[in-house]
């Protein structure tokens, strides 16, 4: 069709359908741009401070005052002898040449960090600075990163490339959110559950809705970022999961699941897994956690249909998003 199109004679007027696009372009286009304006300008300064290198630096001249620095990595009941031979330890020391390899230029990373930084400052002015500090963490996967209000602790063993040697015996699914793009996505997604507050979803439509919030909260923070990666999918995974979107909701409602209070429907399509469970031949060919793809493409068309404010969207109960968000799933 696209070469049919290709061949009709040209228009000489623009017609006013045409004019009213181009004008709505033009001025979203300038929205952005004074949005983009109004988060660089935001006064938060940040950095990285990297303690792993620091740490696997350290002697026992200046370990006391390494101490001193970061108290709260240093149980006190341990002696220094132990954190210094942790040091000249082998397997430390090889983690230690597999982080530079990957982060030898951190620069890259600390501006992405610092670009997240600004975007939470900007839509919660109430945001304290924290400290952003960089740990080994024996490639410990299911914490890689920690958040407090004042300190921020990065696991940078675990973000050296889904074919890293260190993550051979580990799952596909595990391994390809192992690589540097997910720092700031794990960020965001650890900041997003903490903003949203909502420990009980007692329906699975609660559970998609919420799953929806976080990714979108990502849109806003980090707008630049390619959608697959928000999600943690492979650029295949992303487009599996836009070619079925009509049959992933077709099943969902076909099978009652929406008000469902099941609790396995949350390992089916929820939690990270190697796939989504339908139970059908076709399982083994989906990505894993469609159940968050609908509840951020439910929670956009809300957004899309609606002017709302931010903290209104986030506090919405799901029921009345869902209602009012016009959601119709692509063939």
């Amino acid at each position: 069709m696209l070469n049919h199109l290709s061949s009709q004679p040209k228009l000489k007027l623009v017609n006013l359908g045409m004019l009213v696009a181009l004008s709505f372009g033009v001025w979203s286009c300038g929205k952005e741009t004074q949005l983009k304006r109004e988060i660089q300008a935001v006064p938060l300064q940040v950095s990285v401070e990297r303690f792993d290198e620091i740490f696997m630096n350290s002697t026992a001249e200046t370990l006391p005052e390494l101490k001193q620095t970061y108290p709260f990595l240093f149980p006190k009941q341990t002696p220094d002898s132990v954190f210094l031979s942790r040091t000249k330890d082998p397997v430390q020391q090889l983690i230690q040449r597999a982080v530079d390899s990957v982060f030898g230029d951190f620069n890259a990373t600390e501006d992405d960090l610092i670009s997240l930084y600004k975007h939470l400052k900007y839509y919660n002015p109430a945001l304290k600075k924290p400290r952003l500090i960089t740990v080994y963490s024996d490639v410990d996967y299911r914490n890689k990163v920690i958040v407090t209000d004042s300190i921020v602790l990065i696991s940078i063993d675990n973000y050296l490339g889904t074919n890293h040697e260190f993550y051979e015996s580990f799952y596909a699914y595990i391994k390809k959110t192992l690589k540097k793009d997910q720092i700031v996505m794990d960020l965001a997604d650890t900041y997003a559950a903490r903003w949203l507050n909502q420990p009980r979803r007692n329906t699975f439509l609660e559970e998609l809705i919420y799953q929806g919030k976080k990714l979108y909260l990502k849109d806003l923070w980090v707008p630049s970022a390619e959608d697959y990666i928000k999600i943690g999918y492979t650029q295949e995974e992303w487009q599996w999961a836009i070619d079925n979107e009509f049959y992933i909701w077709q099943y969902f409602i076909e099978n009652e699941l929406l008000y469902s209070t099941n609790p396995k429907l949350v390992s089916r399509f929820i939690a990270p897994a190697p796939f989504s469970r339908f139970n059908l031949e076709l399982d083994g060919e989906s990505p894993g956690s469609l159940g968050q793809y609908i509840g951020w493409k439910i929670v956009r068309s809300y957004v899309e249909n609606n002017n709302i404010p931010l903290l209104k969207l986030l506090q919405m109960d799901a029921q009345t998003l869902f209602n009012n968000a016009k959601f119709k799933p692509k063939r």
